[in-house]
């Protein structure tokens, strides 16, 4: 029965490896086939129909009816006076503009030293004790039968020192106008530079009252904001680990 379990075990682990394995193989069979290629851009399509995409749900005050009064030209619930070109409903296009500066320096350690001594003798056992010889080693004695030493050290540093400075202003689009005016964004922009594709995403909720008279909103003014700068390529591959030491990482217990 026992020997089953062991089998049982051994082949599901065997599967896992192989599925893995299969799926790693895919992988390096498609950057096989892109060799001396440029990386494809992706297609432009509705972020509303993407299969990850899901719609805004927030808190929202009571809706307001919009009623006109005789003899003017104020409509209540009007934001301004006159019509202006700034982006206002489902379509539109806003300009976000991003400029983070961010420094950190963070430096940690930890020591952990530890010793232990155990020993064990018997000096007297009710007159027995010469026949310790008898039974253990010859020489033995009831004095230090047992002598137990161990130590233990453990000495971890960690730094992380990092200066990110990201300048950027991306399109985007008004993906869904919520019941207090309030909108939601979303912008995505690829830039193709010889063999290296670099991606930026953007995307969160404003306010109609943030938006510049230029069509812009700054991405500190976003709630929920979302904003995402890397690529993919040669130079990405490089800047990253191999799947193998990358495994290793996440396996080896030290």
């Amino acid at each position: 029965m026992k020997n089953k379990s062991i089998t049982a075990l051994l082949s599901r682990i065997t599967a896992v490896a192989l599925i893995g394995m299969s799926v790693s193989a895919c992988n390096v069979f498609q950057r096989l086939a892109d060799i001396g290629k440029t990386p494809e851009l992706s297609a432009i399509q509705n972020p509303t129909q993407a299969s990850n995409y899901r719609p805004v749900s927030m808190p929202m005050p009571a809706p307001v009816t919009a009623t006109r009064q005789a003899n003017s030209l104020w409509v209540e619930g009007s934001r301004a006076f006159f019509e202006d070109q700034r982006a206002s409903q489902v379509g539109d296009i806003i300009t976000v503009v991003v400029e983070i500066a961010d420094d950190a320096a963070i430096d940690n350690r930890t020591r952990h030293d530890r010793t232990h001594s155990d020993g064990l003798g018997i000096n007297g056992l009710f007159g027995a004790e010469s026949l310790m010889s008898d039974i253990f080693a010859e020489g033995t004695t009831g004095a230090g039968l047992v002598d137990l030493n161990s130590s233990l050290a453990n000495d971890g540093r960690g730094r992380i020192d990092r200066n990110e400075t990201i300048n950027l202003r991306v399109a985007a689009v008004v993906t869904q106008q919520l019941p207090n005016g309030n909108m939601v964004l979303f912008g995505r922009q690829e830039v193709r530079v010889n063999m290296e594709v670099r991606e930026i995403v953007v995307g969160g909720v404003i306010r109609a009252a943030d938006i510049t008279s230029e069509n812009t909103v700054s991405y500190d003014e976003m709630a929920e904001a979302r904003i995402a700068y890397g690529g993919r390529g040669q130079l990405s591959d490089l800047q990253q680990q191999r799947y193998g030491a990358q495994a290793l990482e996440i396996l080896m217990p030290f």
